[in-house]
């Protein structure tokens, strides 16, 4: 079965049942605590948890993710930054019996996996939360014997919540028998083994529990199902490979980077891999408008850039390699994930870019590398204070350093990666007070003379038209990264990799000044941060916003939305209030980042 057969089997299947095929949704989560969406439930949180009510009963989708905290494990058969997740949802409607039933109809009959080869989990029960006895009673009604049902506790089979409180539950979770026999460590082999026997498949989380400020555990009057499959993992399986990495997905990128290279896949995977893996995970990250910094996301970005770069140079890529690898990987997503194509170029560019600043301070950082080492003699460490050196100076992610001294045949003992820790800590901590006395300040309500307060306001209100701006004449992908007003004159801080030009600071000039002259309304309006994000509001992703938010609308005179933002104001009635626009000074402050000053007068 090909990746785009299983995507289309998944979804019709459901959608027969039911379910409301939903599209995936941005990478850029609702929740600013979150980097990136990495599980195909976030879209759906705040129906899960109550907040708001589903337009739906049930619902199904393929949901693009996005996982960080493995990066350095990229490479081997399992592990991925970017990946799929396919999953069905019901929102108070069937429950475990029809959840468990269609999951074994999936798997057996769409997927033509035996049954005899599916082996499950239920949650064992722990003090106040009962066993999950009933999910074990309809397993072994749908034929799977007692001998391939195991419990486990908390830690494997029970879900959420996803902070201190709300709902949660037991899960059941299918895994596939690869070798059908016993490992030699333990004759009663069977799910969460360490031997590689099974691989998990699915997860079925049934939410009947609510857990309170307390503590407690309380069953709830609502029950939400939320399940998910590991796209790549199911695909692996289904195309009988030992890895992702062998599976369509990645079978004409792998051959791509051959023919480029002129050497075999066989030669050196794990460079291959990451090559392949990370060019993919970079493509949709930076169609979703990241860029490349220090902060943040575009940090994420960044890493993955100059590790895909070092294995790039250690299987002798040269050139514009990047572009004929990223076209297939555009080939194989672009149906289901057309905005990909749409951003095709940017990203090519991103990375062009990335990779000619990088290959320049890589250079730099080896010849660091050999004066240091080359005052040594027989030691073969290098100490915590000369990496912190190299880490500062050039910028290097820890583990580019590391596969440097890997590669040069010195090590990283654990007291001077202590050391580089501590030094490293210290820097943060310094680093954060800093920035708090150079950027303390006050509000706009804090203002005591009533006409610098309304000139802050007017300034206020200009950044949201000048935000707006910038998106129709840089590109949707353009966003916000700071912003601070003064009575005197706004400033704000985007994403653009490129020096603005003289024509198109006057267009978004004109644009701003346009929608003062029309005198359009500002409107404010209050509602549920999640209904805010999914209705279309830009949100500044560093902030932190509570449960309810207001979100300040600019109308244009037919009706349609110019300007949509969450922001707590406070703004003018009306834009004709605000006087003529101009922007006095654009710069850049750091890669991929711009700086524009502008006053109202």
């Amino acid at each position: 079965m090909k990746a785009s057969e299983l995507r289309e089997n998944f979804l019709m299947f459901f959608k027969e049942k039911g379910h409301k095929i939903v599209d995936s949704s941005s990478l850029l989560p609702a929740d600013p605590t979150c980097l990136f969406i990495s599980a195909g439930m976030q879209q759906f949180a705040p129906y899960l948890s109550g907040e708001v009510i589903p337009p739906y009963k049930r619902a199904c989708s393929v949901q693009k993710c996005v996982r960080v905290n493995d990066i350095e494990e990229v490479g081997d058969n399992i592990h991925h930054t970017f990946f799929e997740m396919l999953g069905n949802w019901s929102f108070n409607d069937y429950f475990k019996e029809q959840t468990i039933d269609w999951a074994l109809i999936f798997l057996t009959e769409a997927c033509k996996i035996p049954k005899q080869r599916l082996w499950v989990t239920i949650f064992k029960g722990k003090e106040a939360i009962s066993k999950d006895i009933e999910s074990k009673k309809i397993w072994l009604d749908k034929g799977i014997s007692e001998q391939r049902i195991f419990e486990f506790g908390v830690e494997d089979n029970f879900w959420g919540p996803i902070g201190k409180t709300g709902p949660c539950g037991p899960c059941s979770e299918i895994f596939y028998d690869i070798t059908q026999t016993p490992c030699e460590k333990d004759k009663d082999c069977g799910p969460n083994c360490d031997c590689g026997r099974f691989v998990e498949i699915w997860n079925l989380v049934f939410m009947e529990y609510n857990k309170t400020i307390e503590g407690k555990f309380e069953k709830m009057v609502l029950q939400n199902v939320d399940t998910g499959i590991g796209f790549e993992r199911l695909l692996t399986l289904l195309q009988n490979k030992g890895s992702a990495y062998e599976t369509d997905l990645f079978v004409g990128v792998i051959k791509k980077i051959e023919e480029l290279a002129n050497i075999k896949y066989e030669q050196n995977k794990r460079a291959f891999r990451i090559v392949a893996e990370h060019l993919r995970a970079i493509l949709f990250i930076t169609s979703e408008g990241v860029l490349p910094s220090n902060l943040d996301r575009g940090y994420v970005l960044r890493r993955l850039l100059r590790r895909t770069i070092v294995y790039a140079k250690k299987l002798g890529l040269k050139n514009d390699w990047h572009r004929p690898i990223i076209e297939n990987i555009v080939e194989n997503y672009k149906e289901q994930y057309p905005e990909i194509e749409k951003n095709e170029q940017k990203c090519k560019e991103v990375i062009a870019q990335e990779r000619q600043k990088f290959e320049k301070t890589l250079s730099r950082a080896i010849l660091e590398f050999d004066r240091i080492l080359s005052k040594q003699d027989k030691v073969k460490s290098i100490s915590g204070q000369d990496l912190f050196r190299i880490r500062a100076t050039f910028g290097l992610p820890f583990e580019i350093i590391k596969e440097i001294t890997d590669e040069k045949g010195y090590i990283i003992d654990k007291e001077n990666k202590d050391a580089f820790d501590q030094i490293m800590e210290e820097h943060k901590r310094l680093s954060r007070a800093g920035a708090q006395k150079k950027f303390g300040g006050v509000g706009i309500e804090q203002i005591e003379d009533e006409g610098e307060k309304q000139m802050a306001i007017n300034l206020h209100t200009a950044t949201h038209l000048l935000h707006q701006a910038l998106r129709e004449v840089l590109g949707e992908e353009t966003r916000q990264m700071g912003s601070d007003i003064t009575s005197e004159r706004l400033r704000f801080d985007f994403s653009c990799p490129k020096k603005l030009t003289k024509q198109e600071i006057e267009k978004i000039e004109d644009i701003v000044n346009d929608k003062i002259e029309k005198g359009l309304i500002v409107e404010k309006q209050k509602m549920p941060y999640e209904e805010a994000i999914q209705s279309g509001a830009l949100a500044f992703f560093k902030e932190r916003y509570p449960q309810e938010v207001f979100v300040y609308i600019i109308k244009e005179e037919n009706g349609s939305v110019f300007s949509k933002e969450i922001c707590a104001g406070p703004h003018v009635k009306n834009t004709s209030e605000l006087g003529k626009f101009k922007i006095i000074k654009e710069k850049s402050i750091g890669a991929s980042l711009r700086r524009i000053k502008a006053i109202l007068s």
